[in-house]
């Protein structure tokens, strides 16, 4: 992006504003080109090339990469950059292909495991949720990355940059109130002392739901982005991150004190006086330090990875600590292998299904979570253009956006039928392409290659299955939290005029209110006759207002529609903004 470009703000939000240069489309259709012509030589050409040292290995700095720098020397180096279309050494593609499954790991799979768990899901079907996610969402990333133009359309499907898909967070807290909701009408069984038993069916009605909804999705990618971007802008998908991070983060907390099942009223009868029951390995009451300091362990490694780890370390800092919490988890005795040992080597999409059908209680809030996905998604790319240093601007990229969510959107239609809850396209990756300066291709289908495999090798999503709540919960709480700083940063963009502060206080005023009293709104409506399609009709709207994201949504979206704006107001901000910004500029000239 040019230094000498007025930018707006809103327009991009919440994209960072790389300080490098960005390549412009010459320089693009010429990496293009270069592209046909090396695909054009004779298959001579090409097996010469292909064992050659250069075309393995070539003149990177692997030992930047790979190894923790020196704590005592100070100096940054950065390594050269690789654009959406060159070709970077095949080794450093499978590295940081693999270096990008990673960091995308811990958010592909947290949304799965909450969901089939509030299900109770019986332990295989919980394992091949992990699979099938990780195994789609490596051909749905293929589908973003690659771009194909629809025949004689203006339209696109795929971004065509390095943007990775997986599945969405914002469906959690619906499907989760969703399946209570059901255990409480008791179209979800229960056992004789209200133990929660498995319910397929809620999973199955989740997918058939999402299938539909994806439609609206669909729909939604031949919406210019302006408008989009106006009719959701950054003050009312600021607040939605900020409030669906909120209410994640007590999930995870839940989860870091040993577990967000039946042990975690702590019962003082029954197998669940001990988390997670009385028969596990290393059972304890909910809220043990044992389990907060187990949970602590993850939470800490984190933040020394991020320290002291190397760059492939800092992109992988989740999973760092993940994987120390389990070793000593495993040490100590807290794992169940039982399940690992009883689970298929490989597997694949299809192999459990859900019977799928569609509840008109979840149409209106899953809409309202795609219509955020779809602002996330177009926020998302525009970063990821950012940080690859392609324009973000112009008709390329408003093709890159189009096409992007056009794939979002098939994406998670798709994703339903293969028994996947709805996706999205990720954030988190752009920090690797940032901090890596690989923004090509050829890397993030190297990610495919690795997911896939991942998600094949059934024992691996057995083994994720069958980590520990509390070192689950340490690692959730911060990558929930995570979602929470994206909002505030969304947040960050707004003029703070007075009309956007009522907006956004309104919102969070029900927003807020519903995490704090999640059953505020439960005993509105008493109706318990016989008429289903009534009691499915106000069970939906108990579900849209106590799901804090969904309210926020529609109080935002409703006041940002019909509060005027005043502007003189804007520009008085605009001159206090740029007041504070000329005052910090004349003390740097005096410092």
């Amino acid at each position: 992006m040019g230094d000498n470009k007025d930018i707006d703000l809103e327009a991009i939000a919440p994209a960072p504003l790389s300080t490098s240069r960005t390549i412009s489309a010459d320089e693009v259709e010429q990496e293009q080109e270069q592209e046909q012509q090396r695909s054009k030589k004779s298959l001579r050409e090409k097996i010469t090339y292909f064992a050659s040292k250069d075309a393995w290995i070539g003149d990177y700095d692997y030992k930047h990469l790979l190894l923790p720098p020196n704590p005592f020397n100070a100096v940054h180096k950065s390594p050269p950059f690789f654009g959406v279309y060159s070709t970077p050494p095949i080794l450093l593609a499978i590295i940081l292909g693999l270096q990008h499954a990673l960091a995308m790991l811990a958010g592909l799979t947290s949304p799965t495991i909450i969901i089939s768990g509030a299900a109770n899901l019986p332990v295989e079907l919980q394992q091949y949720c992990v699979s099938a996610v990780l195994i789609f969402c490596a051909f749905g990333t293929a589908l973003q990355i690659t771009r194909f133009h629809i025949y004689k359309t203006p339209y696109y499907i795929g971004s065509g940059v390095l943007s990775v898909v997986g599945t969405s967070f914002g469906v959690v807290n619906v499907a989760t109130t969703y399946i209570s909701q059901r255990y409480t009408n008791g179209s979800c069984p229960s056992d004789a002392t209200g133990n929660h038993l498995p319910c397929p069916d809620a999973y199955g009605a989740l997918l058939g739901t999402c299938a539909v909804c994806s439609l609206f999705q669909i729909v939604l990618a031949f919406v210019p982005p302006k408008s989009l971007r106006r009719l959701f802008p950054p003050l009312v998908t600021g607040a939605v991150l900020v409030l669906g991070g909120v209410s994640l983060v007590s999930a995870g907390m839940n989860d870091w004190a040993g577990g967000s099942g039946s042990c975690s009223s702590r019962p003082t009868t029954g197998d669940f006086q001990l988390c997670p029951s009385n028969s596990a390995p290393h059972p304890l009451p909910w809220g043990s330090a044992e389990f907060i300091g187990l949970g602590f362990l993850v939470f800490l490694s984190i933040i020394l990875i991020e320290r002291f780890g190397s760059p492939f370390m800092k992109n992988a800092s989740v999973i760092g600590g993940l994987l120390i919490g389990s070793i000593v988890a495993a040490a100590c005795n807290y794992f169940d292998s039982s399940s690992i040992d009883q689970a298929p080597v490989i597997t694949f999409l299809w192999v459990h299904t859900f019977r799928l059908r569609v509840d008109g209680t979840l149409v209106l809030p899953l809409m309202a979570v795609l219509i955020t996905i779809v602002v996330e998604c177009i926020a998302d790319i525009t970063a990821t253009c950012d940080v690859s240093r392609v324009e973000v601007e112009g008709p390329v990229f408003n093709t890159r956006i189009q096409g992007g969510v056009l794939a979002d959107g098939i994406n998670s239609l798709v994703a339903a039928l293969a028994t996947v809850t709805s996706t999205t396209t990720f954030a988190q990756n752009n920090g690797v392409i940032a901090l890596t300066q690989m923004a090509s291709r050829r890397a993030g289908y190297a990610c495919c290659i690795w997911l896939i495999l991942l998600g094949i090798f059934a024992k691996f999503a057995a083994a994720i299955v069958a980590i520990p709540a509390p070192v689950f919960g340490g690692m959730t709480t911060y990558l929930f939290a995570s979602i929470v700083v994206s909002g505030f940063r969304v947040l960050s963009y707004n003029h703070w005029t007075r009309r956007n502060r009522f907006i956004l206080t309104a919102s969070m005023a029900v927003g807020v209110g519903t995490v704090v009293v999640p059953t505020w709104f439960s005993y509105v409506f008493t109706y318990s006759g016989p008429n289903t399609r009534l009691r499915g009709f106000l069970d939906a709207i108990v579900l849209v207002v106590e799901t804090p994201q969904v309210i926020a949504t529609f109080v935002g979206v409703i006041l940002n529609l019909i509060l005027p704006e005043i502007p003189s107001d804007d520009a008085e901000e605009k001159r206090k903004v740029l007041l504070a910004y000329g005052i910090e500029e004349q003390l740097g000239r005096e410092t």
